[in-house]
């Protein structure tokens, strides 16, 4: 491969002088001769943004920073899929669209400088309006896209709409690998509509308090591989999304042919997350032989009535989670980024089912072990008229903290504001579910609470300090429900409760 070295273009890795120039002139050289590697040796590189071209080769050597300058007027508008939607937004400091062939590559850093583009998101939480001649712009470009305007998205008014670090769309055969990648002004990563991915070896930081600080997010892209990646950011570490509402629907490309393994999660709200953006489907996702220190939650899958879609054939096996708030949380009742004023948004009554209910089914979940847990062990929250459906957790041990100081919280967020503290799985409105070989140790409470719960098989679901007065298992409204195991032969009748509202089919083995 021909490497183009960008200090022979002009660069300078001094960290002072601005160098956009300079590599757009190695890229545009690298890509006249039909492709092959532009190299950044040691240094700081200070720079606008980078577009790439089709069999580029991006190597960012040991020592050196591509650091992007934090002048917003350096980025000028392109097309870009921001928080769900297709539309225009400031460029994201390495873009590529249409392109074939593409790395980024080395054991170099690429630093977003993000701080002042999180200041001006902190101001709009504030109330403290933002406008500029590149707002303006990016508004004229937008005006026909009226649907997130009633949505609780903070920076839509103002068109302040942040770029990811990294951004490709609609590219192929892509790999990254080796590179550091911190400090984005929004998202980190963000890949759409991409096919053939491989994530390896990568480092993604963003500091804890960074505004939708996501690490990696995985967007209306199939065959993608992520292995052996490191993350501690300020949102979820990794979110596989497609789209939002009715124009995610439209597009209808989904997310799929996904394997995530061998990663590590420090910090951030979620380890792996599917949804919310899920109007194009998830589907066909495995999770193996990873570990989630300190995410708020570990395991999450969330949607709500305005999406649609789907989010299907999920397999989680091989997990570590230490000090989460909730280790598995699948919920269809998600309660941000929607309209406001639609009303089905805040009612819990049974609708009728249409276009924009969202199905979630078919998720294998086994070999987890999970200690020092705080709000709920699980969280398991389906719709009344489209319950989660096909659910199975197997050889799962999750320990809640017995530290009488840890404060709890809402295991997800739901219409409804539920807030737990070191309690057991909640699952309301499931139809389909299998405990096998699940052990839980609460706080509080007992282990697993059924509601509104139809066909559930509880198989040596057990717990070892059982509170005073407290069953195991508590089942309200809950019908064709199958409960076995020695724990439960040993503890008779004070092993589940059951309310008087209960269907009778419940067998006792």
């Amino acid at each position: 491969m021909y490497s183009y070295n960008v200090k022979n273009y002009g660069a300078e890795g001094n960290g002072k002088n601005l160098n956009t120039t300079s590599i757009r002139k190695t890229i545009e050289a690298c890509s006249n001769q039909g492709g092959g590697m532009v190299y950044f040796p040691a240094g700081t590189y200070l720079t606008g943004p980078i577009h790439l071209e089709s069999n580029i080769t991006l190597y960012v050597d040991a020592g050196a920073t591509i650091l992007f300058t934090d002048d917003f007027n350096a980025y000028p508008p392109v097309l870009t899929r921001w928080s769900g939607y297709e539309c225009f937004g400031f460029s994201p400091l390495i873009y590529g669209k249409d392109l074939k062939n593409i790395s980024i590559k080395g054991d170099g850093v690429i630093d977003g400088q993000g701080e002042s583009w999180w200041k001006v998101n902190r101001d709009l939480k504030q109330g403290i309006n933002y406008q500029s001649i590149e707002t303006d712009e990016i508004a004229e470009l937008n005006k026909e896209l009226t649907e997130p305007e009633n949505t609780n998205l903070v920076e839509w008014d103002s068109q302040f709409l942040r770029p990811a670090l990294l951004q490709l769309m609609n590219c192929e055969n892509v790999t990254l690998d080796g590179i550091t990648l911190q400090y984005s002004p929004f998202w980190n990563t963000h890949l759409v509509y991409c096919d053939n991915v491989t994530v390896h070896n990568v480092t993604i930081r963003n500091p804890s308090d960074t505004p939708n600080g996501d690490g990696l997010d995985i967007d209306s892209c199939s065959s993608v591989r992520v292995s052996d990646c490191y993350f501690d950011v300020g949102d979820d570490c990794i979110a596989v999304k497609s789209g939002i509402n009715e124009q995610g629907r439209r597009i209808g490309k989904p997310s799929e042919n996904i394997t995530i393994t061998n990663c590590t999660m420090i910090h951030g709200h979620g380890g792996v997350v599917l949804g919310s953006e899920n109007s194009g489907g998830i589907q066909n996702v495995t999770v193996s032989n990873c570990v989630f220190i300190g995410t708020d939650r570990g395991i999450r899958l969330k949607t709500n009535r305005a999406r649609g879609g789907y989010i299907r054939n999920i397999l989680v096996n091989n997990i570590f989670m230490e000090d989460v708030l909730c280790p598995i949380a699948i919920n269809s009742f998600y309660r941000y980024g929607v309209d406001l004023t639609d009303p089905s948004m805040v009612d819990q009554s049974p609708m009728p089912i249409t276009e924009k209910t969202p199905v979630i089914e078919h998720i294998q979940i086994s070999n987890v072990t999970a200690k020092k847990c705080r709000a709920a062990a699980g969280f398991i929250y389906g719709l009344p008229e489209m319950p989660v459906k096909d659910i199975s957790l197997r050889h799962v041990t999750i320990e809640m903290t017995n530290d009488p100081a840890a404060a709890g919280g809402e295991p997800d967020m739901v219409k409804e504001e539920i807030f737990m503290v070191g309690e057991g799985i909640f699952c309301k409105y499931v139809e389909g579910i299998e405990f096998h070989r699940v052990r839980v140790e609460t706080r509080q409470g007992c282990a697993l609470f059924l509601e509104e719960t139809k066909d559930a098989e509880i198989d040596n679901l057990t717990m070892k300090n059982i509170h005073a007065n407290t069953p195991v298992v508590k089942l309200n409204n809950v019908e064709d429900i199958y409960i076995c195991g020695r724990q439960s032969i040993n503890l008779a009748d004070e092993y589940a409760a059951l309310d008087k509202d209960s269907s009778s089919k419940i067998l006792f083995n």
